[in-house]
């Protein structure tokens, strides 16, 4: 299957992800300096491959799904497990019923039948062939605290943040429009309704220096009311169309350049936490659009081969997961790891199974938090490798870690920690799709959560 498979890396980490691009819509706070405004999604170019795709299909996100879908098939790929991204602008700021309708539209392409309605569709999924085990949605960290009753109808599992560096003065530079009080605020409210949480980053921005970013990036970690489960990081381009594109050409704004930005990429690397994974590292933007700035988008993995022949090891979770690691044998004596720490008011469990080369095969976040730490939920189950089909069992190959139990025993764990702390519920944010193997495992639904009692 593997030498049939093209870009094997696309489901390497036990999932196919879905990107589906929203149509464009101005933000009501304006335009952040580094936006250019094109007539496409915000801080997209109408040459960015994701907007080639969507404008194709005119943003309709049924006919986006059903394309991705028969894409991976294409490429060899299962498609049982799926990971849909909702991308292009801040979701939550659009039209109520336009929200509703397209998330009601991903799930129908998924189940390839119409729902009369978004839990109709939900309910379909559970069983569906295509699974929505986990869905994305992009939003601003002003916007997102009223909605969160909204997120959990949509079956919305992680929630990634416009955070960009968290200083109030690069913000007002900018014009983001929201202050740093606003990304504690939903980082507090998101995590404590379960959810994994992503910020998007951006150093080189205008107001800052190399300096200062490093410090605001360690801050992320050494804050307690931040510590984000993962990060996006794009470093800052001058972008056609946009307002730093006129500061540029007056000579006020100088971007880092690929040296600097090489540099500053290894020191924030090296500052993760193992319980952070860095999704990407390098905006995709065309050459056409591209003014300033560093161009060179696989520039992680330029880094990460440097860092692999120095022996050096980075903690985050992407360079340890056992479907990117380099080594020919995978040694399978595996254990558990339990990190502990403390977020937003609360106490968070990182478990993980490694081996003794510190290989990822799995992990799972747990959060007690509440008055008294009396209260339980599982933000995130994840087993890696690369992606297998829904009851596909037994299989050899070094990199097919699902389905061997890995996940039932995490949760096992989790069980236990609860117990001691005498909480008497423990809840999971589940995706739709993986509702039934919760129910397995003796969960039962409860609103937009599977609930187990003690």
């Amino acid at each position: 299957m593997l030498r049939k498979m093209r870009k094997p890396t696309k489901t390497i980490s036990g999932v196919a992800p879905i990107a589906v691009m929203l149509p464009p819509r101005k933000c009501k706070h304006g335009t952040c300096i580094y936006c250019p405004s094109l007539n496409v999604p915000q801080s997209y170019t109408p040459k960015s491959p994701a907007v080639i795709r969507a404008l194709k299909l005119n943003y309709n996100a049924y006919k986006q799904v059903k394309a991705r879908l028969k894409a991976f098939k294409a490429m060899g790929h299962p498609t049982d497990k799926i990971e849909l991204i909702i991308m292009g602008g801040t979701f939550l700021s659009y039209p109520k019923k336009f929200q509703y309708n397209f998330i009601k539209e991903c799930y129908d392409a998924l189940n390839n039948k119409k729902s009369k309605n978004l839990e109709e569709a939900k309910k379909l999924n559970e069983k569906a062939r295509h699974r929505c085990i986990a869905l994305c949605i992009e939003t601003r960290p002003d916007i997102c605290c009223k909605y969160i009753k909204r997120l959990l109808e949509f079956g919305c599992t992680r929630v990634e943040l416009g955070v960009q560096m968290p200083d109030d003065k690069i913000y007002k530079k900018i014009n983001r429009k929201h202050k740093v009080k606003d990304v504690v605020e939903a980082t507090r409210a998101l995590r404590n309704a379960g959810f994994k949480i992503g910020y998007h980053i951006m150093p080189g921005l205008p107001g800052s220096s190399f300096k200062k970013d490093l410090n605001l990036f360690k801050k992320l970690f050494s804050d307690k009311r931040f510590n984000p489960d993962q990060l996006k990081i794009y470093p800052c381009q001058v972008i056609s169309g946009s307002q730093l594109e006129k500061e540029y050409w007056q000579g006020k704004y100088k971007p880092l350049t690929k040296e600097q930005t090489e540099k500053i990429l290894i020191k924030m690397l090296k500052a993760v936490p193992r319980y952070c994974r860095v999704m990407r590292i390098m905006r995709e933007i065309p050459p056409d659009y591209l003014i300033a700035g560093t161009l060179k988008i696989d520039l992680r993995k330029e880094i990460e081969e440097k860092l692999r022949r120095r022996k050096i090891s980075l903690r985050e979770i992407r360079f340890r997961e056992v479907g990117f690691t380099k080594k020919e044998k995978i040694d399978m004596n595996l254990k558990l790891k339990i990190k502990r720490y403390e977020a937003s008011d609360g106490r968070e469990f990182f478990l993980e199974i490694v081996n003794k080369d510190d290989i990822l095969f799995g992990l799972l976040r747990l959060r007690i938090f509440g008055e008294k730490f009396k209260k339980a939920i599982i933000r995130e189950l994840h087993v890696y490798g690369r992606a297998l089909r829904l009851g596909e069992k037994n299989l050899k190959a070094p990199e097919a870690i699902q389905h061997k139990g890995l996940g039932k025993f995490l949760m096992e764990q989790a069980e236990k920690i609860t117990r001691k702390y005498g909480i008497k519920k423990l809840k999971v944010i589940s995706g739709v799709g993986v509702r039934e193997y919760y129910r397995q495992l003796g969960y039962k639904l409860e609103g937009s959560y599977m609930v187990k009692f003690f």
